[in-house]
């Protein structure tokens, strides 16, 4: 709509008005540039939403009336308000200046505004337009995502903003680099484990500080069993065998002695399962705890499986013991 909005006067007192006016306020001759006979009002005007907009024109003594127009209605004429809107103040009126002033400038508001004189009988304008900045605002993101690794990921983001802003994305890792997408939509084909993470997006316009919001891709795999060593203990002592595996999900751990699986609690033995890693300790080492251990990983994209060996001090020292399957 945008300020304005004339007065509901009196049928008469209206007449009156129009009647006064009425050498103001026709569409006059324009202003041409360079135009050294009447004094021009100001340029364009730039206002970030929600500030105060003033609107200067210069005069001089040959002015005998004049007004302000926002469109087709009438702001001001003379010292006269001639709208509702209690934004618009009159700022000076004085031999050198007509001035008004918008407060808490919105987007409506942006548009043509006139300022209108009558010098010697002769009516004239000159146009001044106000622009409005609006600081960016994303309005819509794609929620955080879980997807298997291979997947396709699409993701989006939204923003608003005068003047329209610029949207980027970029993955928030010590490896990234720079930015990975200079648009709404961020596509990745065929995503890896490496490419999990927070993706952040950011809209800006130079209005203000930019904007972020971010999303959290995550990329689910089969187990990856990335360390298991065979050990050497002497019998009477405490043995630990280590299993390490990275999957997402977390990785569920067993463990087997030759074929014959081992029981959490099983006299002797603990079983000590945690998110990346599982540890089976001997607390008293004897000759028949020797042999062949299996630790297996799996989740519910898959399973892998590493072999290592307890073995006592006395054997090899540095026996093989490692495998995945």
């Amino acid at each position: 709509m945008g300020v304005g909005g004339c007065l509901a006067l009196p049928w008469r007192c209206l007449v009156v008005l129009c009647l006064r006016l009425l050498f103001l306020v026709p569409a006059g001759v324009p202003v041409r540039s360079g135009d050294a006979t009447f004094p021009k009002a100001m340029d364009n005007v730039t206002v970030r939403q929600g500030e105060s907009a003033t609107l200067r024109c210069s005069v001089d003594n040959r002015v005998t009336r004049v007004a302000w127009l926002n469109r087709s209605s009438i702001l001001y004429a003379g010292n006269d308000k001639w709208c509702l809107d209690p934004r618009v103040v009159l700022l000076a009126n004085t031999k050198t200046q007509y001035s008004i002033q918008i407060q808490d400038v919105d987007v409506y508001d942006e548009g043509p505004y006139t300022c209108s004189v009558q010098t010697d009988n002769h009516p004239k304008t000159s146009r001044v337009h106000l622009i409005v900045q609006v600081s960016p605002k994303i309005i819509d993101i794609s929620p955080d995502i879980s997807i298997n690794e291979g997947g396709n990921v699409s993701l989006t983001c939204i923003a608003t903003g005068r003047p329209d802003p610029t949207i980027t994305w970029r993955h928030i890792s010590p490896k990234a680099v720079g930015f990975i997408s200079e648009d709404e939509y961020l596509e990745i084909t065929g995503i890896t484990r490496e490419q999990s993470g927070e993706y952040e997006c950011s809209a800006s316009n130079d209005v203000s500080a930019p904007v972020v919001q971010r999303v959290k891709v995550t990329v689910n795999y089969p187990p990856y069993i990335s360390d298991a060593k065979s050990t050497g203990v002497p019998v009477g002592q405490k043995g630990i065998l280590l299993c390490e595996a990275s999957a997402v999900p977390s990785a569920n751990f067993q463990w087997y002695k030759d074929d014959k699986r081992l029981a959490e609690g099983q006299k002797g033995l603990k079983v000590e399962n945690k998110a990346f890693f599982s540890r089976l300790t001997f607390f008293n080492v004897s000759e028949q705890d020797y042999g062949n251990y299996t630790c297996v990983a799996s989740n519910q994209l898959g399973n892998t499986n590493a072999s290592m060996i307890l073995y006592g001090e006395q054997g090899s020292g540095n026996q093989p013991g490692r495998g995945n399957g």
